[in-house]
């Protein structure tokens, strides 16, 4: 099973993201975290002992900092969790992290998939999304539930939308 806790979109050929993720993960205090490519091609996954939202924080404050200084990871989400890709044990995954979707906060589901043929998209967000109970919202959510399938593993994550970094969305800033 995937024991990574961030992953992070490069190009198909992610030696120099690889590289770039090292440099980063070494400034902000752990030189030993392992970044790999992932079966998934154009997906590093990584395990570092920092904290995954704190890295993304990091990563910004980087970007703001110096922009030239991130070029080839242009996506770092934080992942809180990981199960087979089975419906049934991503819907008890759902189950336990649905309580951090509080009441009254408006959230959204993005599925990602790769290497992955069990289900189509939208079968697999009709499945979770039954299971939570607070209102949809697609354009401004305060919570993200986001689910990245690859091969027959699924990790999860309940986030804010501040806490995924997007070079594509940073630059538009």
């Amino acid at each position: 099973m995937y024991v990574y806790n961030l992953l992070i979109s490069c190009g198909w050929n992610c030696f120099a993201a690889i590289g770039e993720v090292k440099d980063l993960l070494n400034k902000f205090g752990d030189a030993e975290a392992i970044v790999e490519q992932t079966k998934a091609r154009g997906i590093i996954g990584v395990k570092t002992k920092l904290d995954a939202r704190e890295v993304i924080k990091l990563v910004r404050k980087e970007f703001k900092a110096n922009p030239l200084s991130i070029n080839f990871a242009v996506k770092w989400l934080p992942i809180d969790r990981w199960c087979k890709a089975d419906i049934n044990e991503m819907k008890k995954v759902v189950i336990e992290l649905k309580e951090l979707i509080n009441h009254g906060e408006r959230w959204m589901m993005e599925v990602e998939k790769r290497r992955y043929t069990e289900m189509h998209k939208k079968e697999i967000i009709e499945e979770l999304a039954s299971l939570i109970g607070e209102k949809v919202d697609l354009e401004n959510p305060d919570k993200i539930l986001h689910v990245e399938i690859i091969n027959g593993y699924a990790g999860f994550a309940v986030l804010k939308p501040d806490e995924i970094f997007s070079l594509k969305i940073e630059i538009s800033k």
